[in-house]
């Protein structure tokens, strides 16, 4: 019975640790000179450069890319911190968009942000 305890834990130790995806906070979308600006607000449990957010797309709802933003460092002191992408072109008759983001270990997460596009 020991053994087969001592094997379990052991089991469990090898099983990679599964980490919190980086939590879209907020986002908008706002009339900028060429198309559109996108903020994202993302709170993630950054490491360092072994584990942080590094980066979150915009997506239609089909999940066809519209937008990247790279993020190309942690943000372990900066939590939750904001980043734009600015001059975005959407397709025509769109009135919502979605947000998603990404971790360097874990890559994307499943939930989408979502953005109802105002003209004004």
């Amino acid at each position: 019975m020991t053994r087969l305890l001592f094997a379990a834990c052991l089991a469990t130790l090898a099983l990679p640790l599964a980490a919190d995806p980086p939590r879209i906070v907020a986002a908008e979308a706002s009339r900028d000179e060429m198309g559109w600006r996108i903020s994202v607000t993302l709170a993630h449990p950054d490491t360092g450069w072994d584990h942080y957010a590094d980066g979150w797309e915009i997506v239609d709802a089909e999940g066809n890319r519209l937008g990247y933003r790279e993020l190309h460092h942690p943000h372990v002191e900066e939590q939750p911190f904001t980043r734009s992408l600015r001059d975005v072109v959407l397709p025509d008759g769109v009135d919502q968009i979605f947000v998603r983001a990404r971790c360097s270990v874990d890559g994307w997460g499943e939930a989408r942000y979502p953005i109802t596009l105002r003209s004004d």
